[in-house]
């Protein structure tokens, strides 16, 4: 029998041990959770590889935006409250002047944007910034993190269906394409194969090509730091400047080492992996995919794993699986690398995945799971066969849970936002499918596990996502890893794929 109840909004707890439902409230009255610990970053510093245009559009950010308080405020400061400044809501100094800058030509870039051959194209924009990292590691001082900053032109020209009509050089066939890609080298050796083995958007591209330089990247569009209506290129939609600073000083402290926030309500010894795949062959009929796993903590921290390519989708349903031994394989590479980078005990651990589990690939994972320690498999995913339509001009609130029995639920993540007393969202809300497949769990806790996972997004500083974190950023994760095979040794960071 269905039963519908609404759960109460997950609290964070920042520094004191205070707790609040926002991020924001949390950072602005009490400061980061890792306030007062031995790791946390009391000074960040920063490098920035960028045209001039763009490394003097960060200089007036840092101006009027990060050494706040932010003069920027909008009218709805519940929706977007101000920004007080990096250093009043974390507790760390922001300095004034990068560390260390590497200047690009802005007419170079966009000349090389606009190359018709897409792998060639997108692989000599990422060698020029890459070149500036590299002198960046010549020199004594270290860097917290780096900036990258693309001009919107080269970040449009640059993304995985990008067309050029007005460019130059000729575009490859797809025989040449398949030879470069198998390694073939051209007699005049005109043609790099290495540039075909990587994604031709240029953020996959760079994130996997910079994850052995140990400085994670942030990738900025010059247009997200506009600060006047009339910087904006082609009226791009951002939103307002104090949720920009939010979101972008959030990230950067997450990357530089930090712990903005934890969860109040986790438990010891439970951690949530997501699965992820990702075909690595074109063509609807293809079999071939890869898998790959990122591990979460209540912390916030992620470790990321890849697992083996092989014959997992299935054309039929849509779905992949892997086989008992593959599944065996990536659990326990996971969990190696929790111990590696981590090393405390586990008591739970929550597998979540778009796809079914089946009863194979979730005994290929109990024989990876240590002794002692639970194992239950969750598939989670959106759902687009019900929706709940409540009386008013506002849609159901966030939290609402629709619990069909014992094992299976639809809990929508997204909705109405009491502290907010709006719905930030354009469509109506879609409801975050739960089915325990395989173990025994409680599907209360386990909805509500989930739903204090949509709050663990560092990638922005938000009151929570539409999915959990283990799903959320799968896609993203699966992209960099499968689309750029070239990467043989990939980072286990979670920060390194954000």
């Amino acid at each position: 029998m269905s039963k519908l109840t609404v759960l109460s909004e997950p609290k964070l707890e920042f520094r004191y041990g205070q707790t609040m439902v926002d991020p924001r409230d949390g950072l602005t009255m009490f400061g980061p959770y890792d306030t007062d610990s031995g790791y946390h970053p009391r000074n960040i510093s920063y490098g920035v590889i960028g045209t001039e245009n763009g490394i003097g559009l960060l200089s007036d950010w840092t101006k009027y935006v990060m050494i706040g308080p932010c003069e920027y405020v909008e009218s709805n400061i519940r929706l977007w409250p101000p920004f007080p400044g990096f250093e009043s809501a974390f507790h760390s100094t922001w300095a004034k002047e990068p560390t260390k800058t590497h200047t690009l030509d802005s007419e170079d870039l966009r000349h090389l944007s606009r190359n018709k051959n897409a792998n060639e194209r997108t692989s000599s924009i990422v060698k020029r910034y890459i070149r500036g990292i590299t002198k960046f590691g010549l020199k004594d001082e270290s860097v917290d993190v780096i900036f990258c900053i693309v001009p919107d032109e080269v970040w449009k020209n640059c993304r995985t269906q990008s067309i050029i009509k007005d460019g130059w050089g000729d575009k490859p066939s797809r025989q040449f394409h398949r030879h470069l890609i198998k390694g073939q080298q051209s007699i005049d050796g005109a043609f790099d194969s290495d540039d075909y083995r990587y994604s031709v958007d240029f953020r996959r591209q760079i994130k996997a090509k910079c994850m052995h330089y140990e400085t994670p990247i942030q990738i900025v569009r010059e247009s997200t730091f506009a600060l006047a209506e009339e910087d904006l290129n082609n009226r791009r939609r951002l939103t307002p400047i104090s949720d920009r600073a939010w979101n972008l000083s959030t990230t950067i402290y997450y990357k530089a080492g930090g712990k903005p926030w934890k969860l109040s309500t986790a438990r010891d010894g439970v951690c949530y992996i997501g699965i992820t795949f990702k075909k690595t062959e074109p063509g609807r009929n293809s079999r071939t995919a890869c898998c790959a796993a990122q591990m979460f903590l209540d912390s916030g921290d992620g470790i990321v794993f890849l697992g083996d390519t092989g014959p997992w989708y299935s054309p039929e349903d849509g779905q992949c699986h892997l086989s008992r031994e593959s599944a065996h394989g990536l659990l326990k590479g996971v969990l190696e690398k929790y111990n590696d980078l981590e090393g405390k005990g586990l008591r739970e651990i929550f597998l979540h995945c778009r796809s079914e589990i089946n009863r194979e690939e979730f005994d290929g994972f109990q024989a990876a799971c240590p002794n002692g320690v639970k194992l239950v498999g969750i598939r989670v995913r959106l759902d687009n066969e019900i929706k709940i339509y409540r009386k008013g001009k506002w849609p159901i609130p966030r939290g609402t849970l629709l619990k069909r029995n014992e094992r299976e639920g639809y809990l929508w993540a997204n909705g109405y936002k009491w502290r907010l007393q709006t719905y930030d969202g354009m469509q109506v809300p879609r409801p975050v499918k739960i089915d325990i497949m395989h173990g025994s769990a409680d599907i209360d806790q386990v909805a509500g596990d989930i739903f204090s996972l949509t709050k663990l997004n560092y990638n922005a500083c938000k009151l929570g996502s539409s999915e959990p974190v283990t799903i959320g950023f799968s896609d993203s994760v699966g992209e960099i890893l499968v689309s750029n095979p070239g990467v043989k040794s990939p980072n286990p960071r979670f920060k390194f794929y954000i």
